[in-house]
C-alpha cells in the first residue's frame, strides 16, 4: 500500500490505523511518501508507530511523483493506493489485491465523503461521482486504486502536476489508450472526512487548475467534457435540494476560476 502525504500528520495517523488493520494475500507493507511536509519529524513519528509502515522522503514534488516514488520503494508485485486523509474499510486491501491477482488490469473502489446528510458532503460526492461515471474517458480517483507494480513501471504518473489535481485523469487516459481496463469494486470502500466550505472550494479550484493542464497545457490538446456532462451534474445537484444545487454551481464556478487562473499563469 502506498500513501503520499503532505502536512497532514493527524489525518495520516487515522489513515495508518485503518491500513494497519488490513490483511491481504502475502506480506503486507505500507509505504508512506512524505512529499516535503514542513514538519517532517512529526510525520516520521506517526509512521514509526506503525510496525508495517516505512517512510520515504522527497522534496515537494506533488502526489504523482510521490506515488511513483512509493511504487519504486515497494517490494511486492501488487500496489494499492490511497491518500493520507482517507480511511479504508476492513477488507479493502484483500478485495483489491485479489482482483489484481485474478488478472484485473486496474481495480477501482468506491469513495464516500463524510456524513451523507451534510449538503457540502453531498455536493462533493456528486462532483466525484460525475467524473467517475460520466466523464469522456473511464476514470478512477487515485485515492482508491489497485494494480501491479509492473503496470506503473510502464505507465507512471505524470509528474508535471506538482500542485494541482489532474494527474489521475491523465493516468487513466493513458491506461485507456494502451488498452487496459479499469474494473470497479464498489465493495472496496474508502472514507474521506467531512468537507468544509473552504476545503470544498479549494479542492474545486485545484480541479480547475489540473483540468487546464490536462486539456490544454501539453500537445495532446484533449477535448473538454461535453455540455451534457455539466448539465447532468447540475440537475443532480438541484434534485438533491436547493442548497446542494447552489453548492454544485459554486463548485463549478471555483473550477472555472482555477482553469482561468492556470491559463493566465502559464501565459
Amino acid at each position: 500500500m502506498v500513501v503520499p502525504t503532505h502536512n497532514r500528520p493527524e489525518q495520516l495517523r487515522e489513515c495508518l490505523a485503518s491500513l494497519s488493520a488490513q490483511s491481504g494475500p502475502g506480506d503486507v507493507e505500507i509505504i508512506v511518501v512524505d512529499d516535503g511536509s514542513e514538519d517532517g519529524g512529526r510525520v516520521a513519528e506517526v509512521v514509526a508507530a506503525v510496525p508495517r509502515a516505512r517512510l520515504v522522503r522527497q522534496s515537494r514534488q506533488g502526489p504523482g511523483a510521490a506515488r511513483n516514488a512509493g511504487v519504486r520503494a515497494a517490494r511486492g508485485p501488487v500496489i494499492c493506493l490511497t491518500d493520507d486523509d482517507c480511511e479504508p474499510e476492513p477488507g479493502w486491501l484483500a478485495t483489491m489485491a485479489e482482483a489484481v491477482l485474478d488478472g484485473a488490469d486496474v481495480v477501482a473502489g468506491r469513495t464516500v465523503v463524510g456524513d451523507p446528510a451534510r449538503p457540502l458532503n453531498i455536493a462533493s460526492q456528486l462532483v466525484m461521482d460525475a467524473i467517475t461515471n460520466g466523464a469522456r474517458i473511464p476514470f478512477a480517483a487515485s485515492n482508491n486504486l489497485g494494480f501491479t507494480a509492473r503496470l506503473l513501471e510502464q505507465l507512471p504518473f505524470d509528474e508535471r502536476y506538482p500542485d494541482a489535481a489532474g494527474e489521475d485523469r491523465d493516468w487513466c487516459e493513458r491506461v485507456h489508450a494502451r488498452g487496459f481496463r479499469i474494473e470497479r469494486r464498489p465493495a472496496s470502500v474508502v472514507h474521506r472526512p467531512d468537507v468544509t466550505l473552504r476545503t470544498y472550494l479549494g479542492r474545486n479550484v485545484r480541479y480547475g487548475r489540473g483540468a487546464y493542464r490536462y486539456h490544454r497545457a501539453w500537445p495532446s490538446r484533449r477535448p473538454l467534457e461535453r455540455p451534457a456532462f455539466y448539465a447532468a451534474l447540475l440537475r443532480a445537484g438541484f434534485r438533491a435540494g436547493p442548497a446542494v444545487g447552489f453548492l454544485v454551481v459554486g463548485g463549478q464556478v471555483a473550477t472555472a476560476w482555477g482553469y482561468v487562473r492556470e491559463a493566465l499563469a502559464r501565459s
